[in-house]
């Protein structure tokens, strides 16, 4: 079982954390603003800490999610498959205060998913031919609009006869996620298509910080009554986060 922790609100936890943040690989889960962890978003706004490489499906908008981090410059590089919807990610990146990676939205999944399993890297036909595999997409421009980050060629493979594009892993060193229900064995429960990008993550990080709305006796976590809906079990704690170090989820 991992070891964990829980706080009973999120105000100011990031700023408790006992590992740095600075310069830190954030996992934020989430799809569009659907299952984001939007309270430990706003912890992590209040620490103030700068440098931050953010791994999210999509950068937020303007004045709500991972837009709030891009308004007060505390990320510096964003790995993402979806950027639109947000005025300030756009202005950053074409003038060259923010990097971008932009990695195809299943690709993306897959090497959160293969850094919580351990799996180093994939090959996956996705991006062959493109500047995805050749290399040259813009990661960071100059203020005068000419490239000064640009991405790598990367290796191919061929087969039965088709050509796969080698895509390495990602781990990160925290995860921020959200959840519906979790209990203290650290089973963590995702409802409906909050689920998305959410258990992945928490696998692929050195500390997983589980937002969630109900802390739940282990025994009744595991009772369900239908397909559809679970025995309401007794809420031990408000609205608790919980910290898993490790990031083993089981």
């Amino acid at each position: 079982m991992a070891a964990y922790k829980i706080f009973q609100k999120t105000d100011n936890i990031l700023s408790r954390i006992r590992f740095p943040l600075s310069n830190a690989n954030i996992s934020n889960a989430g799809f569009g603003l659907c299952g984001i962890p939007e309270n430990l978003i706003n912890s992590l706004l209040k620490t103030g800490v700068k440098g931050l490489t953010a791994v999210s499906n999509n950068a937020g908008v303007d004045n709500f999610g991972l837009g709030l981090l891009l308004q007060t410059k505390q990320i510096k590089r964003m790995i993402s498959s979806y950027v639109g919807e947000n005025v300030e990610f756009e202005r950053q990146y074409l003038s060259g205060e923010l990097e971008v990676e932009l990695t195809p939205q299943g690709t993306l999944a897959e090497r959160i998913r293969a850094g919580g399993a351990g799996v180093p890297a994939f090959f996956t036909a996705t991006g062959y031919g493109t500047l995805i595999q050749e290399g040259g997409s813009p990661i960071k421009y100059n203020k005068d609009g000419s490239v000064a980050i640009e991405s790598e060629q990367k290796e191919v493979r061929e087969f039965n006869g088709r050509h796969f594009v080698m895509e390495k892993a990602i781990t990160g060193d925290f995860a921020l996620v959200k959840a519906w229900k979790a209990d203290r064995a650290g089973n963590v429960i995702f409802r409906k298509t909050a689920r998305n990008f959410n258990q992945p993550m928490c696998k692929a990080a050195k500390v997983t910080i589980v937002e969630c709305s109900d802390l739940l006796i282990v025994l009744e976590l595991h009772l369900k009554c239908n397909r559809d809906s679970w025995i309401e079990s007794q809420t031990l704690v408000p609205k608790p986060v919980l910290t898993f170090y490790r990031g083993y989820l089981h």
